[in-house]
């Protein structure tokens, strides 16, 4: 265990650089049935990465998607009433919305059978999250204030990255 590492804590370490040609894809269900767990056992769970800004995200974001109706763009949304700051990569971007349109109804499926229903609110609690990022976002509109980053992402059509979605698909 290394340093700074409690032993009444569990750990679930994933080695990712921040690039766009980075697949965390492939480490999503892994993520997504630690962070279960942690709950279900009546624990917290810490995702985190070195900025908070884009690989913890994206995670994040994959897990909300699993246990919610919710799809990349409203569960990023909510996270970003959390944290306003949080911004994955495009190739992150891209890989949210890969499992959105490849994996996400069999990953749902898997995780309602492996441990039934979900016995949190997160609908409800994502819900209330993307309605009050709105409500941030037409007030500042409102107030004529200059927004810099974009409401949560670049919106473009499926498959708009195709340039790059051999690279890390491969990897």
């Amino acid at each position: 265990m290394g340093s700074g590492m409690s032993k009444e804590m569990k750990y679930l370490c994933i080695s990712a650089s921040d690039s766009s040609s980075q697949n965390l894809l492939q480490h999503f269900k892994e993520c997504i049935k630690f962070i279960h767990e942690c709950r279900l056992q009546g624990g917290g769970c810490l995702v985190h990465c070195l900025a908070g800004i884009s690989r913890s995200t994206t995670i994040l974001v994959a897990y909300l998607m699993t246990v919610t109706s919710f799809g990349w763009e409203d569960c990023l949304c909510a996270v970003k009433a959390a944290r306003s700051y949080v911004f994955p990569n495009l190739g992150f971007q891209q890989q949210l919305q890969e499992y959105e349109m490849t994996l996400l109804k069999e990953y749902r499926a898997w995780l309602r059978l492996e441990y039934g229903g979900n016995p949190f609110s997160d609908q409800e609690n994502v819900q209330r999250l993307i309605s009050q990022q709105a409500e941030k976002e037409t007030l500042l509109v409102a107030q004529n204030h200059y927004i810099n980053q974009p409401r949560s992402s670049y919106s473009l059509p499926y498959k708009a990255y195709a340039s790059c979605s051999k690279d890390w698909a491969d990897r």
